[in-house]
């Protein structure tokens, strides 16, 4: 199948976008088709520069590259087949020639109407209580007339004429078998007065010329489906298939907004989330596999996602199950490569990282606990650094650790560990060690492993205390705990 992503180059890709251009891409992987990106400029007011690299970035940092259409080649936007061109801003000729066919056909007609009088007429039907919808007046012009308004150069749109006593029935993919009643629809402008179409237009003529199997987009566009199946219609041409996939919502079920949060995809790229754990999560708005399976790789989503297990009603944008998803990804990396990948930021706050042998080790102490890869570097600190280490961090109501314990408590500590030969010094050795210590003075395992962790890391959150003296070996172990004491 060839399925299409159009998205308009208003800023930065909205997460719902995403959403979209990844189920379009999967259909098309499934199918082992093809998966078009096109650029829908028509209304240049709101286009932004840089926004088509933005976009082209971003699905490429998604793992969904475009096969056809506008592409990114070394970082410079071209297309990339032979259907061009792929942004509809340089198709306006085409538009223009199939408005004008469909003038002749009568299933369109100009319209001279200002646009203080359109706001006058809905104004009235308000008033009346009616549905804003043109009322045709140009639609009674005589033809002589039109042409002479043409010849003048006076301003004009053109309008769709719909017919009002059609029913219009269409399968959706997602939605089922829906009715329309042409008496509902309004007579949609099809072409601007600056020459240049609205989508409704566009996106029937592009669809078409470029043999789009299936249209996959936001529910929102449910009211206007009559309107481009009727210019399918009118034009002569057979329609593709459409899937309306549900809105994306708040928690509070309202639709997604930036006043309530977060919409841009740039936004959780900047935050450090992976793109495996993205796509893995807006894939499961609104869509469910039909097992209990929440992990899926890309090749994973192609080889399982079905239209037929997209649900009909708004999905909740939950990031507390992207923040879980996105640590179910971080611990899925090999320890190898998760090293090489924290391993630059941390290098970059601290310089002795960039040669340390024992990275590796350090790094797995960490990859259970990581949520985001730019937290390594906060989080192996104290690797690197002498903690800042203070009384409230060393006292601890919930270990029963108060003042008292901790000055009792640390001097046993150096005195066990002392007698650690440092050749033994292991995690088994040191666990050994230390639960003996405990047992025989009475202490619990928390008033031991509390006061040891927060003085070997400086940190309220840190890895266990027997991996993390480990690893920093006998003699640092020694020198943080005679600091802590002296505190």
């Amino acid at each position: 199948m060839r399925t299409r992503f159009a998205p308009s180059p208003t800023g930065f890709l909205h997460v719902g976008g995403l959403r979209t251009a990844l189920y379009a891409y999967l259909m098309a992987k499934q199918t082992k088709g093809e998966f078009i990106l096109r650029i829908e400029d028509t209304d240049q007011t709101r286009s932004i520069p840089g926004a088509v690299e933005n976009i082209l970035k971003t699905l490429h940092w998604a793992g969904i590259n475009p096969d056809e259409g506008v592409v990114l080649e070394q970082g410079t936007v071209s297309s990339k087949g032979v259907k061009g061109p792929y942004i509809q801003s340089q198709r306006i000729e085409i538009y223009r020639k199939y408005a004008d066919e469909l003038i002749k056909k009568g299933a369109a007609y100009r319209c001279f109407c200002s646009t203080e009088r359109l706001e006058q007429m809905r104004t009235q039907q308000q008033a009346r209580k009616e549905a804003p919808m043109y009322d045709r007046l140009c639609c009674s012009l005589a033809k002589e007339e039109v042409e002479k308004k043409v010849k003048a150069g006076k301003p004009h749109v053109i309008r769709m004429l719909i017919p009002r006593s059609e029913k219009i029935t269409f399968e959706d993919d997602i939605r089922g078998l829906l009715t329309f009643m042409g008496h509902t629809v309004d007579d949609q402008v099809l072409l601007k007065s600056d020459g240049f179409p609205t989508y409704h237009l566009a996106h029937v003529i592009d669809d078409h010329l470029m043999d789009i199997d299936i249209v996959i987009r936001g529910e929102e566009w449910l009211s206007s489906l009559p309107k481009h199946l009727l210019l399918f219609q009118n034009l002569g041409w057979k329609p593709p298939r459409y899937a309306h996939v549900p809105l994306l919502l708040n928690k509070d079920k309202t639709k997604l907004s930036k006043r309530e949060g977060t919409v841009a995809v740039e936004e959780y790229i900047s935050k450090g989330y992976l793109p495996e754990a993205f796509i893995n999560f807006l894939a499961l708005l609104g869509w469910n596999p039909g097992t209990t399976d929440e992990i899926f790789p890309l090749d994973g989503l192609i080889e399982n996602f079905s239209l037929e297990r997209v649900q009909k009603a708004g999905a909740v944008f939950d990031t507390e199950k992207l923040d879980w998803l996105e640590g179910q990804w971080i611990r899925r990396i090999p320890l190898k490569e998760f090293a090489q990948r924290i391993q630059p930021c941390v290098s970059e706050k601290f310089k002795a990282a960039a040669n340390d042998r024992d990275f590796s080790k350090k790094a797995s102490l960490i990859q259970e606990r990581l949520t985001f890869l730019p937290e390594a570097a906060e989080m192996m600190s104290f690797f690197y650094k002498e903690p800042a280490v203070t009384m409230e961090l060393l006292v601890n109501e919930k270990q029963k650790v108060n003042e008292k314990t901790a000055a009792e408590v640390i001097p046993a500590l150096i005195e066990t560990l002392s007698g650690v030969n440092e050749k033994e010094w292991t995690e088994e050795t040191l666990k050994s060690a230390l639960l003996k210590l405990a047992d025989e003075k009475g202490f619990s395992k928390g008033q031991i492993l509390w006061p040891l962790r927060a003085a070997l890391t400086g940190l309220p959150y840190s890895p266990g205390a027997f991996e993390v003296a480990s690893a920093l070996g006998k003699k640092t172990v020694l020198a943080r705990l005679e600091s802590a004491l002296a505190r």
